[in-house]
């Protein structure tokens, strides 16, 4: 299993865009398609956006509105989520993982507030 590290939460207001990034340990996340999950304060955890191994097939949640934009740096296995024009019902932590079929364990997340 591959480790995965998330950073780049901040609290932030309404309007404002953040770059959320998850890195990987381990030579095989090249190889993996991989997602952006959410879960907000008393809601089951939620698929944001995914995007395949090498990056050319994109799909988001219906929620994002175009708002956000998934990508990846295979060479430095990271996995990045670019949060533009956020509202405060974007307000959750943030998980990557592969997808589909998600590891058991996950990262301790990034958290995300959307607050003014």
């Amino acid at each position: 299993q591959v480790q995965l590290v998330e950073s780049g939460g901040d609290l932030v207001q309404p309007g404002g865009s953040l770059r959320l990034s998850c890195a990987a340990s381990g030579s095989i996340f090249g190889i993996l398609a991989m997602g952006w999950y959410r879960q907000a304060p008393g809601k089951p955890r939620e698929l944001v956006a995914t995007i395949t191994s090498a990056g050319n097939t994109k799909t988001y949640a219906a929620f994002v509105k175009g708002r956000f934009t998934i990508s990846r740096d295979n060479a430095k296995n990271t996995l990045y989520l670019q949060m533009n024009s956020l509202k405060p019902e974007y307000t959750a932590v943030y998980y990557c993982n592969k997808y589909p079929s998600p590891w058991s364990s996950w990262g301790q997340g990034t958290q995300v507030t959307v607050s003014s």
